[in-house]
């Protein structure tokens, strides 16, 4: 094509961008993560990419558009289209789409696509493409390992209860059966106390290697209608060596007719962090744990409260936050109520603490009948007292 046919194929992109851009949007409506979104979101950098290809085409930099492009704006589209939920044939597929409209825009003017229009269209768009995708599969791995370190740092976390309650356990083990153990039983308790060191070496180094991680993604509610009464008192029974020879009273009071719409596991690891929570902050007193069903909104409401020495007014704000661990606690990761949050946020359902320094501390939550399913969400984490 000589050089004022391309010239005159530039301006002609420039002059019915608008019109090109609506049928190039017609066409990617079709795509199934195109549909719900907006004109701009959908438009994204298309706009600077066409202009990037009159210039090219002007100017027959064949040779300069691979560097004008890793400058330019298709990086950074495929990053936006990995958030806008695309998958990676759908972002090669828009480009193609595109490459098929100024064709056809190029024809109904009479011109044919051939030679040099032909190369550089397919260089600027091939290039693109490469770019895009590229930036976005970089992006996907890097998140899909973040995911996997995140949910091992959740893990970890909700293993410390248990096993502090079996290291309690082991120990009171050693007193009363001191005196007159029989030498098997001393071996059994030696072993046990072991493996259990062996497993809290293990899991602080992971805290230790996670402790700037942000949320748990990813992982799908299996929800059912369950008694909560047995679930909580479960946990009584298990925490109990945790609350010390009787120093803490762990008190049930929920209904023992009361059902939730609850995902189970998730559920317990809620309440297993807001008790043990409740309990290192009360090392004489009663930590309660309540719910009741509500008659109007349909929504269930769970609470843990203790009487404990509570939270300072400036610190109670942003309990929830990110940043916020306890430091006069070295075992304190910024993961305990951000678990609950999360969990309980991705029930549908609300969380909030109340506390008065002196006299103790009230975490309520609510449990929705929601419907459909959900998965725990990407949001950032933290925690101001566990």
């Amino acid at each position: 094509m000589p050089a004022d046919k391309l010239q005159t194929l530039a301006q002609l992109i420039r002059r019915d961008v608008e019109r090109l851009l609506t049928t190039w949007r017609q066409a990617v409506r079709d795509l199934p993560s195109a549909r719900h979104l907006d004109v701009p979101t959908l438009n994204d950098h298309l706009p600077s990419l066409l202009e990037e290809l009159a210039v090219a085409l002007e100017t027959h930099a064949d040779e300069s558009i691979a560097h004008a492009l890793v400058e330019g704006s298709p990086p950074v589209h495929g990053l936006q289209r990995l958030q806008d939920g695309f998958d990676i044939v759908e972002v090669v597929a828009e480009y193609n789409i595109l490459r098929g409209c100024i064709h056809d825009l190029a024809g109904a003017h009479g011109f044919s696509l051939q030679g040099e229009a032909f190369h550089i269209l397919n260089r600027v768009l091939d290039h693109s493409i490469g770019l895009a995708v590229e930036s976005y599969a970089t992006a996907q791995a890097l998140e899909v390992q973040h995911r996997r370190e995140e949910y091992l740092a959740f893990v970890a976390h909700d293993l410390r209860t248990p096993l502090n309650a079996m290291a309690l356990a082991t120990r009171v083990l050693d007193v009363t059966l001191a005196p007159g153990a029989s030498p098997e039983s001393v071996r059994m308790l030696k072993t046990l106390h072991r493996n259990i060191r062996q497993l809290e070496t293990l899991v602080a180094k992971v805290m230790e290697e996670n402790a700037n991680l942000q949320t748990e993604v990813g992982v799908k509610l299996e929800r059912r209608f369950l008694d909560l009464w047995p679930l909580i008192e479960a946990l009584v029974h298990d925490l109990h060596p945790v609350a010390g020879t009787g120093s803490t009273a762990l008190i049930n009071e929920v209904p023992e007719e009361l059902t939730v719409f609850a995902d189970a596991g998730l559920l317990k690891r809620v309440f297993q962090n807001l008790i043990a929570n409740a309990i290192a902050y009360t090392p004489r007193g009663a930590v309660r744990i309540g719910a009741r069903a509500g008659d109007a909104d349909g929504l269930t409401e769970c609470w843990v409260s203790d009487s404990g020495t509570g939270i300072p007014p400036e610190a109670l704000t942003g309990v929830f936050d990110k940043g916020t661990g306890d430091a006069d606690r070295s075992e304190s990761a910024g993961l305990g109520l951000a678990i609950v949050k999360t969990f309980v946020e991705a029930h549908g359902g609300t969380v909030d603490a109340d506390s008065e320094v002196g006299r103790g501390t009230t975490v309520r939550f609510t449990l929705p009948r929601a419907d459909g399913d959900r998965r725990v969400p990407a949001i950032g984490i933290d925690l101001g007292r566990a």
